[in-house]
């Protein structure tokens, strides 16, 4: 096997390219995003071009920082040249993915290859938590299962693994082929097939056709057989041995009998003409689902049933990494306290700079436990990673790490256990960081989390990032490459949090921010937010208050034009405005009558039109396309009179999530994002596209019995006809759980179990009955999720999603979750 790392000029060599530059340094790291952190001396930057970014921009600036290797598509300039070498493909992408593919070639390990619609990542975080201790295995971090997810997932081979566990996830025909050569599964694993990534493919059987593409050079396939495509396309690769289960009919793992237990599952399953019995501390159907998967796969890789119920038992729930939450003392605790390693360390020291947005940052690490390389090996590399994050403050806990004090690059406070480190640090000495909290579960670093967060009832709103982010992508395929976007992050960020929204969106590199009022507009400027924004609904407030907090205002009439003006001619020439047209919403914006009077006062006004916009009224309703097709026309000559005052063309925006797929000729410039990232389409096939984003849950405080003719809550408006059991749950109206949702209108679910509302719904408070549930104080109650949708949860309360999900009160804690 060729040495590792690798020089550029071997590289060059295996891709067949042209080596151009000065230098030949050796290539362990490859990096594709220029706003991390990354070891200058020896990584490969590959400048990926795309619609929206282009990664050739940055390569000066990483020059600068000290980078010395890029691959790219047209050779630079003779001054780039002088300071660094660079490898000229005609398509970096293809060829990172060659490059990669040709790393893995040389290492001869067992591999299996995760697809699916979902529960991809799932089943590869308990695959590695099941089998860690017996393998040295390197796995994709967190989700990343694309085209450029998959070669930086594999490039982290090493010959000192004796396992990879990878995903791969397509949205089209043609693109599995790519990925099953850079990963060259020896095992596949389908784990379902699902309404997620369909619109790229003519229906079921061919996307599971597209999907088994994985598999051609698989010893074993494992999957479940009941659905009829997926077990056509296991016949039709003929050459794998099937490792199937099912709950039809035979099969290597023929499920007999399945039955809940409390909070636990109990399975009774045949294999090998043997009866087997496991017990799973989950019950979602999704989650036995997926051990159903994973017990199927250890089946076949010869491990005994006793071993593997034994370690069944000990699964964690995927969810519980990367989760971001309000602490103590203005801090932000990023709680990721339940697994370690070198790749997990990495992209959790990346995210923790890209939430700090600027502010201080303390990283409270354990020990790692478990890893391929020897511990010098080991903690040298957890010293790089920091070295390149440059955390304000380490805190570590165990004895490993207090013995690494040569090699952590910064000076470090020690502590050998959680108990020591939470008697001796007060988070008041760090009043206002980013906190990230990461160790293995046998820590119990949970604890310091549980610690230092801000303290609130056991309600909370669970926002999955990754989600948003999907979902704003989705909308970026939907436009043309020159289209701009404008993130709303109003009404608290449609009640999932307007600052960690943003920052997002800032991350994401979209164009505007949009805000409702002047205050939230500010609060985000106080929070480090540089991103653009437009305050949609500026109230009477002073002009130069905006201009102070550098917010882009919005004129609707002549008052607020001349306010404008006003600022521009005693403050700054040349003062942004968008102008806002009234084309039938009959809101905020100038009528067209008013047009005329507007445009002789543009002539001579010291401003910049930064925009023109307007709102439409129904763009999601078919009922009214007339109508919306009449208010673009109308807001295109309104639009074209103002330029042609100007002498320039502003920015043009009308759609907004509902206009995007329904109305392209709406695109113009710019389109604004609202409730579409969210999850929410204009139609239901749209929404099948999206991700849900939040889920709302709160925990069973007390159960109680309640003897027939009892009355339940205020005004005696409940009432038991029979014996009947009480779940009360800590979450009333004043939470955003409204009134209307009390005596059955509403439901909770509980162990997978629907419970509707008793009585009257409280401030605080309200009642579910839980006759049938057998549920106990604790116990997890869910108002909405992904299997329980938001759009099902507005309309029992005959309302709509906006309303639903920013009527969640703010004293209802956010919680962030990253995969």
């Amino acid at each position: 096997m060729t040495a590792f790392p690798y020089p550029l000029s071997m590289i060059a060599e295996v891709l067949g390219a042209k080596l151009v530059g000065t230098g030949n340094p050796h290539i362990a790291h490859l990096a594709i995003d220029s706003r991390k952190p990354l070891p200058a001396e020896d990584s490969l930057f590959v400048a990926l071009p795309g619609e929206r970014h282009d990664g050739h921009r940055y390569v000066p600036e990483l020059v600068g920082r000290g980078v010395r290797a890029f691959m790219v598509r047209d050779e630079p300039g003779k001054d780039l040249m002088a300071k660094a070498a660079f490898v000229v493909v005609p398509d970096p992408l293809l060829a990172m993915q060659r490059l990669v593919a040709w790393h893995r070639a040389s290492h001869s390990l067992p591999v299996i290859g995760i697809t699916g619609s979902n529960g991809k990542t799932v089943v590869k975080e308990w695959l590695f938590q099941l089998l860690r201790g017996e393998e040295r295995i390197v796995r994709s971090p967190g989700s990343w299962n694309s085209q450029v997810g998959v070669p930086l997932s594999v490039w982290n081979i090493m010959p000192s693994h004796t396992l990879g566990i990878f995903e791969a996830g397509i949205s089209k025909p043609g693109e599995m082929e790519r990925l099953e050569a850079i990963i060259r599964p020896t095992i596949g694993v389908f784990t379902n097939l699902g309404p997620a990534h369909g619109e790229g493919f003519d229906g079921d059987a061919a996307k599971v056709e597209a999907k088994f593409k994985l598999f051609k050079g698989c010893e074993a396939v494992v999957c479940c057989t009941d659905n009829s495509n997926v077990h056509e396309a296991v016949i039709a690769l003929r050459r794998p041995r099937l490792c199937n289960w099912s709950r039809k009919g035979e099969a290597f793992v023929q499920v007999v009998h399945e039955s809940v237990l409390g909070s636990s599952t109990k399975l009774l399953v045949r294999h090998d003409g043997s009866d087997l019995r496991f017990m799973l501390p989950f019950t979602d159907t999704a989650s036995v689902d997926n051990a159903l998967t994973c017990i199927t796969l250890l089946l076949h890789m010869k491990r005994s049933p006793p071993w593997i119920a034994e370690r069944l038992t000990e699964l964690e729930p995927v969810e519980m990494r990367m989760r971001t939450m309000e602490g103590v003392h203005g801090t932000t605790i990023i709680d990721d306290s339940y697994s370690n390693d070198l790749a997990s360390l990495n992209i959790a020291l990346d995210h923790q700079v890209r939430v700090a947005h600027g502010r201080e940052r303390v990283v409270v690490l354990g020990d790692i436990a478990e890893s391929a390389l020897d511990k010098g090996e080991l903690y040298a590399e957890v010293a790089q990673q920091l070295a390149r994050a440059r955390p304000d403050l380490l805190i570590t806990v165990g004895t490993a790490l207090a013995t690494q004090g040569e090699r952590l690059p910064m000076v470090a406070r020690h502590h050998t256990n959680t108990e020591t480190l939470l008697e001796n640090e007060d988070p008041r000495a760090f009043s206002g960081s980013v906190v990230l909290v990461k160790g293995a579960r046998h820590l119990h670093l949970e604890k310091v989390v549980q610690r230092w967060q801000h303290q609130v009832h056991g309600t909370e709103l669970v926002v999955d990032i990754e989600a948003i982010r999907h979902n704003l992508n989705h909308y970026r395929g939907l436009i043309g490459p020159g289209v701009k976007v404008m993130a709303m992050v109003k009404a608290f960020g449609y009640g999932s949090g307007a600052v960690e929204l943003a920052r997002l969106f800032a991350h994401e590199r979209v164009h505007f921010l949009g805000v409702a009022y002047a205050d939230e507009g500010i609060a985000l400027r106080q929070q480090g937010i540089d991103t653009p924004i437009l305050v949609m609904n500026p109230e009477p407030i002073p002009q130069e208050t905006l201009h102070r907090f550098d917010l882009d205002a919005e004129v609707y009439d002549m008052r607020s034009f001349q306010a404008a003006i006003d600022l521009a001619r005693n403050v700054k020439a040349g003062y942004p405005i968008h102008i806002k047209l009234d084309t039938g919403m009959h809101r905020l914006g100038f009528m067209v009558d008013e047009l005329p009077d507007l445009l002789e006062h543009l002539k001579e006004a010291p401003v910049h039109v930064a925009s023109i916009l307007s709102h439409l009224a129904a763009s999601e309703d078919p009922m009214h396309d007339a109508f919306t097709r009449d208010q673009i026309a109308l807001f295109t000559t309104m639009a074209t009179r103002i330029g042609s005052v100007l002498g320039y063309r502003p920015l043009w925006h009308i759609a907004n999530s509902g206009a995007i797929k329904r109305f392209p000729e709406a695109h113009f410039d710019m389109v604004r994002l609202g409730i579409g990232l969210h999850g929410i389409g204009s139609t239901v096939e749209e929404t099948n596209e999206l991700l849900p984003t939040a889920s709302l849950r709160t925990v069973v405080a007390q159960v109680k019995r309640i003897p027939a003719g009892d009355t339940v809550g205020y005004g005696r408006a409940g009432s038991a006809n029979v014996d009947m059991r009480l779940a009360v749950l800590p979450i009333g109206y004043a939470d955003g759980f409204p009134r209307r949702a009390g005596n059955g209108i509403g439901r909770v679910w509980i162990r997978g179990t629907e419970a509707r509302t008793v009585g009257n719904i409280c401030m605080d408070m309200c009642m579910v009955d839980v006759t049938s549930i057998a549920c106990q104080a604790g116990d997890e109650a869910i108002i909405f999720d992904a299997q329980h949708p938001l759009l099902d949860y507005a309309s029992d309360l005959d309302t709509i999603p906006y309303e639903a999900l920013t009527a969640i009160a703010p004293r209802v804690k956010r919680v962030y979750a990253h995969s």
